[in-house]
């Protein structure tokens, strides 16, 4: 019988860690009983229970059955996950059921290493709620019936998915929620919801919400990629920025946009390595472990003055970036991909039918347009930069490159007919790096800088830059304008 008030309970969590808590009410069976302690000792793994049995001395017997438990009960947690995975979890004791907690290194370690998959693979969630899944789906798939989910088992379904999401992303696009409720109800077609055109329209919207309340409870732990948009305004921010205005959030789906300080470390003792790696950047022949070293260990606060700062070119505070093996490195922190290996198989890949479409036809035309001339050129010697292709003599040393946002540089001898004797790359108004060996090296470079200063595509070029990124690169969202949806489905024709 469910009682009409509080229902206290001693929980022995572990030997060091033995709590008192209160219910609402004493649940009705088992699985809300879990459900329940889970969210309010904010355990991060599934368990099961035992029971001080008054029948036998208070002895502890599995428990089973809810109503087995006397008026005040004790009760006690055992993981059913290896105690090495949930040590750190369970080294503060906590009786908030809205708070995540994460230690230092763990903020660190939750650098993630994958971007976001093509197929959302569903995680396994408590082992009570895989158990009435597996039953809901059987009888769905006997007689169509829909699982009427609980208040508490939707609870239980939306964390973990929330928790599987945040290993990707912390602000899944609409596009992404889709595509989890989407893979929820093809997992667990018991779910699908009545009215709805497509079975999930109700999960997605709940996962969308759960999402904001997740960025939330991790805001609290001090995750870095979600405390830099925390002083939104709001009641207890009332003077601070609208809660829509300037969201520091990835652009192109980076996998470790903001990350955390390495434990250990702050600003303070990061800027001392960063001063030592400026130095050593700086030498004539600097020690390339040394720098990648200290690249590594600088990667957070160089990604803080990028998105919260976001500065100009940074070349005097971190000329090691200006480099090719850190370009391509910078690349790997910030996006898990290998930028040379992808962008030259990529090339590889589509380069013959890029110039037949180049030669003919209406996609030939398209395309054509993307590498005209944009209006607003800037003067250099006898010819113009364009902001994406343009040539100077050698000889020309003074040129003015201030009105150019991004550009690639042909560097072309005096001979009849002019032959590139190197190629450059402008970032910002500035030759960020020179004597590169070919054009499309330069603009890989050119790519990976963008990524790594977190710069927006300039208007003239969004179309091309947006093919190397969603076509030649398969990174972040694969929505593409119509001109470059026509040009993929020639490509792949």
């Amino acid at each position: 019988m469910v009682a009409s008030q509080k229902w206290p309970i001693r929980v022995i969590v572990t030997d060091c860690d033995i709590r008192r808590i209160s219910l609402d009410q004493k649940p009705s069976n088992l699985e809300s009983l879990l459900d329940h302690l889970k969210v309010k000792l904010a355990l991060p793994y599934d368990f099961k229970l035992q029971f001080e049995d008054p029948l036998f001395n208070n002895a502890l017997c599995n428990l089973t059955d809810v109503s087995e438990l006397p008026d005040r009960a004790t009760l006690k947690i055992l993981s059913l996950e290896s105690p090495s995975s949930i040590s750190s979890a369970l080294s503060s004791p906590s009786t908030s059921d809205t708070e995540i907690l994460y230690t230092s290194e763990e903020k660190y370690q939750m650098m993630r290493p994958d971007s976001w998959p093509s197929a959302f693979d569903i995680p396994e969630f408590s082992v009570d709620v895989n158990f009435r899944l597996r039953q809901g789906d059987l009888a769905y798939m006997k007689d169509g019936t829909r699982m009427d989910v609980s208040r508490d088992m939707k609870h239980v379904i939306l964390e973990r998915l929330a928790e599987t999401m945040y290993k990707y992303t912390a602000y899944p696009t609409e596009e992404h929620c889709r595509e989890v409720s989407s893979a929820l109800i093809a997992k667990h077609p018991c779910l699908k919801q009545a009215g709805s055109p497509t079975g999930y329209c109700g999960w997605k919207n709940s996962i969308k919400f759960k999402m904001g309340n997740f960025r939330t409870k991790v805001r609290r732990s001090g995750m870095a990629d979600v405390t830099a948009n925390g002083n939104k305004r709001q009641r207890d921010f009332p003077e601070g920025e609208p809660s829509c205005s300037n969201i520091k959030r990835p652009k192109r789906s980076e996998t470790n946009f903001l990350p955390n300080f390495p434990d250990g470390q702050n600003a303070n003792t990061l800027e001392s390595v960063r001063r030592q790696l400026e130095s050593e950047a700086k030498k004539r022949l600097p020690d390339s472990t040394d720098v990648k070293k200290m690249m590594d260990q600088t990667f957070s606060l160089r990604r803080k003055e990028i998105v919260e700062e976001q500065p100009s070119v940074m070349m005097e505070r971190w000329p090691a970036l200006f480099t090719e093996s850190q370009v391509f490195a910078e690349f790997y922190r910030v996006a898990s991909k290998n930028l040379k290996k992808d962008f030259y198989e990529a090339l590889d890949h589509h380069t013959t039918r890029l110039i037949d479409l180049f030669r003919k036809g209406v996609v030939g035309q398209s395309l054509g347009h993307l590498l005209q001339p944009i209006n607003s050129q800037v003067s250099v010697s006898d010819s113009s930069l364009l902001p994406l292709y343009g040539s100077v003599l050698d000889s020309d040393t003074a040129d003015d490159f201030t009105q150019v946002p991004v550009g690639v540089l042909n560097v072309m001898t005096s001979d009849m007919p002019p032959l590139i004797s190197s190629v450059a790359v402008i970032v910002e108004g500035n030759l960020v790096m020179d004597d590169i060996p070919t054009t499309s090296q330069a603009l890989c470079l050119l790519f990976g800088l963008i990524c790594a200063l977190h710069l927006d595509y300039p208007k003239g070029m969004k179309n091309t830059f947006e093919f190397i990124q969603k076509i030649l690169l398969n990174i972040g969202q694969q929505k593409l304008s119509p001109k470059l949806q026509t040009l993929k489905n020639a490509l792949l024709g």
